[in-house]
């Protein structure tokens, strides 16, 4: 792999774990079901790993093209199957972060920034 070309992505899911409604092990299964190489499934190889790390956090590691709205998608398709689409939202924190905040936050400026 003579590429060096490193994607990588967290999203930090700490706050809704800490509460117990988001279960970041189940969302890891997700993940690794759905996130598509090749347009085919199951097909992560050593292409795309993905780990947990620290408290509720999730990181993404893509040595191919790989887009964060891709992610945010499928982390949206994740909390829609768990019904928590109308308690949590993904927020862009900063570039390859994605935070899930609950609605109710007062400063929300920071709205859906798309990347």
């Amino acid at each position: 792999m003579g590429m060096g070309k490193n994607i990588k992505f967290i999203i930090n899911a700490s706050q809704p774990a800490s509460d117990k409604i988001f279960d970041v092990s189940a969302f890891e299964k997700f993940l690794h079901d759905k996130i598509k190489v090749d347009n085919r499934v199951g097909n992560l190889g050593d292409i795309v790993q993905i780990s947990q790390v620290g408290e509720g956090k999730i990181e993404v590691v893509a040595h191919t093209q790989f887009s964060g709205r891709y992610l945010k998608y499928l982390t949206k398709k994740f909390l829609k199957k768990q019904q928590l689409r109308d308690w949590l939202r993904v927020v862009s924190t900063s570039p390859g972060v994605y935070e899930l905040r609950f609605f109710n936050v007062v400063n929300d400026e920071a709205d859906d920034d798309d990347e």
